[in-house]
């Protein structure tokens, strides 16, 4: 079997689950034949609907899947940063965000490692030439875009799609940013990531992708996720501008 991918070293992808029992055979099936030097981890928030069990099945039928079982919801954020660390701990040389329910198309996962052979982070962008939101209401769309202009105004960061869930990283990207500052759980958790990546002199790029809305199981996505994420990202800009403009005073 080829290994396009090999120059790149070990490769997990992982996967926040919580709910998704419809969706986590298929979305592992078509990642497994995507990029079939991949490992998979599965990490389950212990959820009511089985998902977790239906994991185990899977990785005991294929030794590219495993399952990290966590105690309960905790939130996105905290499930990828088990995730990181249970790949760190491993030493996996890339760890890949990816989504349970098919937002994201493990048939791109491909153009993501490609590009990660000149970057120290890939970020699937909505929002560049070439990228697409499928299914998605005008208005999730207008907050989603919304979003992100806020955010590159607050922090000043040049990414189109700061917010998305679709990235590759090195794991020295991801050691070098200090996981153990990061306390984002919810929605703002990538835009953390993001940033703290930017600032920390790594090389961002994005490379354009399709989003397509989930056709089986529930969004996790409120409205008071956004509000607190949009709150969050306004305290980081206010404390960054301020650290600014004390450089230019004492420069002054």
């Amino acid at each position: 079997m080829s290994t396009p991918f090999a120059d790149l070293g070990k490769i997990l992808v992982i996967i926040p689950t919580y709910n998704e029992a419809e969706n986590i055979e298929p979305i592992v099936r078509r990642l497994r034949d995507a990029v079939p030097e991949a490992d998979i981890l599965v990490a389950d928030d212990n959820s009511p609907d089985g998902t977790g069990d239906l994991a185990d099945k899977l990785a005991a039928n294929d030794d590219h899947v495993h399952v990290l079982h966590r105690k309960g919801k905790e939130g996105l954020g905290a499930a990828y940063i088990a995730g990181f660390r249970w790949g760190i701990e491993r030493e996996y040389d890339v760890l890949v965000e990816h989504d349970a329910d098919g937002s994201h198309q493990p048939e791109q996962l491909p153009r993501l490692l490609t590009a990660l052979r000149d970057a120290d982070l890939v970020l699937g962008s909505r929002y560049v030439k070439g990228g697409a939101v499928q299914n998605w209401p005008k208005s999730r769309e207008i907050l989603s875009r919304g979003g992100n202009i806020y955010t590159r105004l607050a922090l000043g960061v040049p990414l189109k799609d700061a917010t998305g869930g679709y990235r590759a990283f090195r794991r020295a990207t991801l050691e070098g940013i200090g996981l153990d500052a990061v306390a984002s759980a919810g929605y703002c958790f990538q835009v953390d990531l993001a940033w703290r990546a930017v600032k920390a002199g790594f090389r961002v790029v994005e490379v354009p992708i399709t989003f397509v809305e989930r056709e089986r199981g529930q969004s996790k996505m409120s409205r008071a996720i956004v509000i607190e994420a949009m709150a969050r990202v306004g305290k980081w800009g206010l404390g960054h501008r301020a650290r600014q403009l004390r450089g230019l005073v004492r420069k002054g």
